[in-house]
């Protein structure tokens, strides 16, 4: 089994690496699936706006609401993410190479998001990368036995894990 997740000290910081580590891999032809989390800033004191590129090519999806200045509850939208789910779930039996997960948040932790594809694309051998938070550690920790090992949140560490589980798997790097 090939299941890894790495956790990034920084606000935000897991979300760019990951879709550098994206970009990075499909420059070298690595066939990916998932999604990664690009976060806008607002010309407003608001928080930023988060959008999610279902990989390899979008679409790009906006995950979050705007709920007004004075919300302070969660801002996501399930539909846009169940939306992103549903695409990504689509694809994994296309000739998958890796599958990179921006976060396993709340709805996963909760039972829903993204546990499906996890475990479908484990079912079919594809190496699984996540982005995890220290909130939903347990939750991530419970739901794959324990069996995902950690990996550095440094860009050459991400790419060599990569690279060795789509190796171990039988596919061109």
């Amino acid at each position: 089994m090939q299941l890894a997740y790495t956790m990034a000290p920084g606000r935000g910081d897991t979300d760019l690496i990951l879709a550098d580590l994206a970009a990075d891999l499909i420059a070298r032809g690595l066939r990916l699936c998932g999604t990664v989390q690009i976060n806008t800033e607002r010309s407003t004191d608001g928080p930023c706006d988060m959008d999610v590129r279902v990989l390899p090519d979008g679409p790009v999806l906006r995950i979050s609401q705007d709920l007004g200045p004075q919300a302070r509850g969660c801002r996501l939208d399930p539909a846009a993410l169940e939306t992103a789910v549903g695409l990504v779930e689509a694809r994994l039996d296309q000739g998958v190479d890796l599958l990179i997960i921006n976060k396993f948040g709340k709805h996963e932790a909760e039972g829903r998001g993204f546990r499906n594809a996890i475990a479908q694309a484990m079912g079919l051998g594809i190496p699984v990368l996540v982005g995890l938070n220290g909130l939903n550690r347990l939750a991530f920790e419970e739901f794959t036995g324990g069996l995902a090992i950690a990996v550095s949140p440094e860009p050459a560490a991400l790419a060599q894990w990569a690279e060795a589980a789509v190796h171990r798997v039988g596919a061109p790097v």
